[in-house]
């Protein structure tokens, strides 16, 4: 399911609810100028709590800021499979803010 998000979320086979995640996400990301209050409705409409939008807004931004510091920067990405699967089992269990588990 990942490799299709990637390739095309709107044809991905994903919930509607976060198919309007993705496209408020997408929106905030490549014209920010234009997000209003009718955006957040859209998703609060599909059962989006402001908390749930808030977090993902936060880790939308983070992966932003990073992204460009890495191109800015010439970071390099380590390829190194198993760091990248520990990781991905810590995120899954505690989530991007560390003390608080997904969905709790």
């Amino acid at each position: 399911m990942v490799a299709a998000v990637l390739d095309d979320w709107k044809t991905a086979p994903v919930s509607e609810k976060l198919r309007a995640m993705l496209g408020y996400l997408e929106k905030v990301t490549l014209a920010p100028e234009t997000v209003q209050l009718d955006d957040v409705e859209v998703l609060r409409g599909h059962g989006i709590s402001d908390e749930a939008i808030t977090d993902a807004v936060h880790v939308c931004t983070a992966f932003q800021v990073y992204d460009r510091l890495a191109d800015a920067m010439g970071w390099d990405i380590p390829v190194n499979p198993r760091a990248f699967r520990k990781q991905a089992r810590y995120l899954l269990r505690m989530g991007y803010q560390g003390g608080r588990k997904p969905g709790g």
